[in-house]
């Protein structure tokens, strides 16, 4: 194979990717899908089975009439009707395809056509001289190629091919084959067959999850066209993975040889626009276009894409239009990638800060699946820099019970390592904590302002808690922040008292009272 050896990619997502359970695409969305796949430069686009019905015979043919540049394919059965009706669709496409099939396995001749071999052969003999008398370009199929016998399926393939067939497809129909099989079954069926003007293609089901390894094994074996769909889409486990052939074969140009024409910088975009029109969510884990494909977790893992990114992304993000790789901040992650978060997020935190914050940070991972940058802020803003400027009194434990129109709250405070416990009732959680921390500090600021509000959408949200007090003319304001709407709550309060006698010492002012310590 030459290293300029090119790869033409046939699209099926509006074909056999339809197909799958539970997508009914209209004929606006599929010219919509067309459109993209268009301006990203696939070569074929199989745009529909213009016989199943009419709508989809009138969403090919708008397709057709509208989509320029690619082949516009039109999927038939041997049968004359279903042919013509192919030939219609596509008739108004600067170039169509009747792409035509007929299974060749020994089980599907046997019980679904219920024809012997020989009258396979005989109508596909019929089907692509029909074709080709109505297009000048056919595909053929052998429907279960895959396990259909070497020396039968190069007879069919002859057939087609004299018949008039340019593109002679080899589909494994029901993700049978494995990599290293299929690979050398494509190189005896094309040696066997023995038509060196056509293009060979293979079609590929992801049954055992090797539709992917299985095409490009196909490639490496001779074949010139993949025939795939956005995001794996089709039917049971799906086809093989547009974005996933197209890369494997960009990213080990080494190994393949060989490229394709498509722009990987739009595969991005029409992964996502595929999702949302079938309403199938794209895996985060998914190779290429899944939402983790370039983020990272794992402190060695982010240590390594900040020094390089080449030490753990073998494509570029941008390659595929992805937003960026994205160091996702969890328990997994250093020290490294959580200070340069912080940074960019505009702070400058002393080590021993970093290491504070880190630690609290730890331990909201364990209680929050996913922490964002609101998050991480409110943290740092309630905890780490409340702390640096008005640390006195820290809540240590607290223990709230509601009932009807009333709750309790035990609450438990320490200053310089002394502890110091009270309890208290209110008219709720909120309020009987806010007393009971009254009763240990021994003052009674008055609450003018309080006000929470979560920082993210997620249900696991951190609440942020802020509270305006106001005691013997000296006014603050405290923040706090939790998963817990309650210890956020506690927290701003406790922040406030501790700014009052914050304050009260600069001012020069007394507060007396019991006071913690």
């Amino acid at each position: 194979m030459t290293e300029n050896h090119r790869v033409r990619i046939f699209d099926t997502t509006l074909r056999d990717g339809e197909q799958a359970a539970g997508i009914n695409l209209n004929r606006e969305e599929k010219l919509r899908i067309a459109l993209q796949l268009a301006k990203m430069n696939v070569d074929v686009i199989e745009a529909g089975f213009p016989a199943a019905s009419p709508g989809d015979f009138e969403a090919v043919k708008l397709i057709a009439d509208t989509v320029k540049g690619p082949v516009i394919a039109g999927l038939a059965r041997t049968r004359k009707e279903d042919i013509r009706s192919a030939a219609e669709a596509v008739r108004g496409a600067g170039r169509g395809r009747i792409h035509t099939f007929i299974a060749t396995s020994p089980i599907h001749m046997e019980f679904k056509l219920k024809m012997t071999p020989e009258q396979v052969v005989e109508e596909v003999r019929q089907a692509v001289t029909y074709a080709r008398s109505l297009v000048e370009d056919v595909e053929f199929s052998a429907e279960d190629a895959s396990r259909s016998d070497v020396s039968f399926l190069a007879e069919v393939f002859r057939t087609a091919a004299d018949c008039g067939a340019g593109t002679l497809n080899i589909p494994d129909t029901v993700g049978y084959a494995v990599p290293e099989e299929f690979g050398a079954f494509v190189r005896t069926v094309i040696e066997a067959t023995d038509r060196p003007g056509v293009t060979w293609s293979v079609h590929c089901h992801n049954d055992l999850g090797m539709a992917v390894a299985n095409s490009l094994a196909a490639v490496r074996a001779g074949a010139g066209q993949v025939e795939c769909t956005v995001n794996g889409l089709g039917e049971r486990a799906g086809n093989a993975s547009l974005e996933e052939v197209v890369m494997g074969l960009r990213t080990r140009r080494d190994s393949y040889g060989c490229e394709t024409s498509l722009d990987t910088t739009k595969l991005w975009g029409v992964s996502s626009m595929v999702s949302r029109m079938t309403g199938f969510p794209v895996p985060p884990n998914k190779a290429v276009v899944g939402s983790n494909a370039f983020a990272h977790e794992a402190g060695i893992h982010q240590h390594g894409v900040l020094c390089n990114r080449a030490t753990y992304e073998i494509m570029n993000p941008e390659d595929v239009g992805a937003p960026g790789s994205r160091l996702v901040l969890g328990k997994h992650s250093g020290k490294h990638a959580f200070r340069q978060r912080v940074e960019e997020m505009g702070f400058s935190l002393s080590e021993e800060k970093i290491t504070e914050a880190m630690a609290l940070f730890k331990t909201l991972c364990d209680r929050k699946e996913i922490v964002t940058s609101e998050d991480l802020e409110a943290m740092i803003n309630s905890e780490i820099l409340a702390a640096a400027e008005s640390r006195r009194i820290v809540l240590k434990t607290f223990l709230v019970q509601v009932g009807r129109g009333h709750g309790t709250a035990t609450v438990t405070l320490e200053d310089d390592g002394r502890e110091a416990t009270d309890a208290a009732t209110g008219n709720g959680p909120v309020d009987a904590a806010y007393r009971a921390v009254r009763r240990i500090v021994g003052i009674e600021p008055e609450l003018e302002n309080y006000s929470i509000r979560s920082v993210t959408e997620a249900s696991d949200a951190i609440g942020e808690a802020r509270v305006t007090l106001v005691f013997e003319g000296l006014r603050v304001s405290g923040r706090g922040a939790s998963t817990d709407v309650i210890e956020a709550s506690i927290r701003a309060y406790i922040d406030g008292i501790n700014r009052l006698f914050q304050m009260a010492v600069s001012k020069g002012v007394r507060l007396y009272g019991k006071n913690v310590g």
